[in-house]
């Protein structure tokens, strides 16, 4: 994986400099420290920061085409290159490389943006054409790969992260406030925004071209949901072995690397599946990693070694502690670049530093699983609902909630109160956020911290009206579930879990993820299944379990999801690092929050071993904002204009006669 960024002029050259571009590389170094390239003419620069992975002696980017027209910077994998490879040597094409970025620009070449749905991988590239001036940007499907960009000074800005952008001289360091709004509301930006005004980033399945001072913006793919005539009429156990030959194939190709290739192992389903196709079908000494935390409600070590003994793999553990995730949270929200109201990121970083430390710069994970399989408890609370609206007056229906949430359902006293949460807009069944209303209005509490100069400043924006602009024309007509997992993949898939919680720690240790569930085969299959495959009376992932039944443990297979999640009061309060930025002077200096009410939270949670799900939240949103502030907008650094020990450069701009 690698890191990329560049300047382009709209209307005139734009004329970067060298230092300008080595700074902006310098600033991302973390996501390819093994070598760096960049390309200049009077119109362009172009800067990559390289972590080799494929072609390790000559895939050193830029790379151009053979009559040098085309120019490539490029981060991500096409893991079919091979098989395009292949048809473009029939059609003519020559190679200079064994690179999967070469491929990626003769496909370019060759089909232009029409090229993208034959990519089979995890990408952001831009590829500028030095004759007809024009700039092409593109990012994968479900934006497991970053790619940022704004506009300033007549010139367009691009780069793999907002620090990058920071670099220029005098471009402006603004949070936004409908954006602060929306991330109080969806944990996370809807496609498109950043925390930071006027930084874009590039909606995951879409393209951009700048072509004659003009920008354009399409989409190639979306998610691939419709309507209920759409789903498949074969038969459970022949789209069992269907699914099943895709997901070796997913990760068959995602196996093909010059350097080893890890697993992350949790313990839970996903992973396990995953780990026990790759023991049995390519590479039985494969190593493993997994966390265990210090707090055991936390901790799933327990079912993580049953699968190290059922694999017998040669399994790395790691123990997040509480005072290792404190120190290391105010480095996750630099890398990811925006409020968390989770600490979860935490220790997936101390994890990806743990593999590096190893020696391995890739490993297998199961993002994506719970998504598009029906995973989450999200799914199932949204059809216990919907059966309870039916009977809205039923004293068993909503007896059910507790199958889902035993673990706050415990406490007797507070069954009545937790009904009553659950029962809010039930019969609102005709919303399009059914499902998640209840998600983003527990979550909307903790915007009761926002300053008052906060709120005047938002305005009448209203985040869920956005969203509602931006639903597909039929989403009326499909199914309740495909309607919530649009939802989820949409927000929290794309700008929280393969962002904040997987891209961006990963690569703070310059390690790629790869995730076999994501393959747009595997993703395009499950569309297609009736939701009872995903979803059997509420036994969740039920297809998924059914294809690994034969390969796991009985209790991995069996078990109930149990959400990844982080200590969080344990971790931030009482930390001298963290005492400062949360004092009444910065919370006023900073203006996002009420003073008064942040000591309140504050006092309440030191005064409880056990606070509540808002208060959680509330306090992790708060400090990661503000150390968002003290990183981004009141100590920012740029970064020197180091040159790496090995930078290509390829200079085309043109001497003064």
């Amino acid at each position: 994986m690698c890191g990329i960024t560049g300047i382009c002029g709209l209307h005139q050259p734009a004329r970067p400099t060298p230092e300008l571009l080595l700074s902006m590389m310098a600033s991302i170094r973390h996501r390819g420290p093994d070598e760096a390239g960049m390309y200049l003419d009077d119109w362009v620069g172009m800067g990559h920061c390289r972590l080799s992975i494929i072609d390790l002696a000559c895939g050193t980017q830029p790379i151009t085409n053979e009559d040098q027209s085309l120019w490539i910077i490029y981060n991500g994998e096409i893991f079919n290159y091979p098989e395009l490879r292949d048809r473009l040597i029939q059609q003519g094409h020559r190679f200079k490389t064994a690179s999967d970025t070469e491929v990626l620009l003769h496909m370019v070449e060759e089909k232009g943006p029409d090229c993208l749905p034959d990519l089979n991988g995890q990408f952001a590239f831009a590829v500028w054409d030095c004759r007809k001036k024009e700039l092409f940007l593109a990012r994968d499907r479900v934006g497991i790969r970053p790619l940022h960009y704004t506009l300033h000074e007549g010139r367009l800005l691009f780069a793999s992260e907002v620090k990058a952008l920071f670099q220029v001289p005098g471009l402006p360091r603004r949070l936004d406030p409908a954006v602060m709004e929306q991330i109080f509301t969806f944990w996370a930006p809807l496609p498109g925004k950043t925390p930071f005004a006027d930084i874009r980033e590039l909606p995951p399945g879409h393209f951009l071209i700048l072509r004659d001072g003009q920008i354009q913006i399409k989409r190639w793919w979306k998610p691939p949901f419709g309507s209920p005539h759409e789903k498949t009429h074969a038969s459970l156990s022949q789209t069992v072995e269907e699914m099943d030959e895709l997901l070796t194939d997913a990760i068959r190709i995602r196996l093909r690397a010059d350097v080893p290739v890890g697993c992350y192992l949790s313990g839970g389903l996903d992973s396990s599946g995953i780990t026990a196709k790759v023991v049995r079908r390519f590479n039985n000494k494969v190593r493993t990693f997994g966390i265990r935390f210090e707090e055991s409600d936390y901790d799933e070590s327990g079912h993580q070694k049953m699968m190290v003994r059922h694999l017998n793999v040669d399994h790395t553990e790691l123990t997040a502690t509480n005072q290792s995730i404190a120190r290391a949270f105010s480095r996750v929200v630099w890398h990811a670049e925006k409020p968390l109201l989770r600490t979860a990121p935490t220790p997936l970083l101390l994890l990806s530093q743990t593999v590096r430390d190893n020696g391995f710069k890739v490993v297998l994970t199961g993002e994506g699983a719970d998504e598009f399989f029906g995973g989450y408890n999200i799914f199932r609370e949204t059809r216990l609902r919907r059966c309870w609206a039916r009977q809205p007056d039923s004293t068993l229906r909503p007896e059910l909630l507790q199958h889902l949430y035993p673990y706050i359902f415990k406490n007797p006293r507070l069954k009545n109160s937790l009904q009553d949460f659950f029962s809010r807009g039930l019969l609102d069944t005709e919303n399009p956020f059914y499902s998640h209303q209840i998600r983003w209005l527990n979550t909307g509490k903790i915007k009761s911290f926002f300053s008052d100069d906060l709120r005047d400043r938002i305005g009448p924006y209203n985040a869920l009206e956005d969203l509602r602009q931006t639903l597909p024309p039929d989403f009326d007509r499909w199914d309740p579930l495909s309607k919530a997992q649009y939802l989820e993949i949409t927000i929290f898939l794309s700008d929280y879990l393969l962002s904040s919680q997987g891209d961006r720690v990963a690569m703070a240790n310059s390690l790629e993820i790869r995730l076999p569930y994501l393959d747009y085969r595997v993703m395009n299959k499950t569309a297609e299944f009736p939701p009872r495959w995903k979803i059997f009376g509420l036994k969740e992932k039920f297809l998924l379990k059914r294809l690994f039944q034969d390969m796991l443990p009985a209790p991995v297979v069996s078990r109930p999801k149990n959400p990844y999640r982080a200590p969080i009061r344990e971790t931030l309060l009482g930390r001298q690092e963290y005492e400062d930025l949360l004092s009444p002077k910065k919370i006023r200096q900073f203006g996002l929050f009420n003073p008064d009410r942040v000591e309140k939270l504050i006092a309440t949670m030191n005064k409880t071993q056990n606070p509540n799900e808002t208060h959680n939240m509330a306090l992790t949103a708060i400090l990661s904002s503000q150390i968002l502030c003290e990183q981004f907008i009141e100590n920012f650094r740029p970064s020197p204009p180091v040159e790496p020990a090995r930078l290509l450069c390829i200079d085309n701009r043109k001497r003064p006669e």
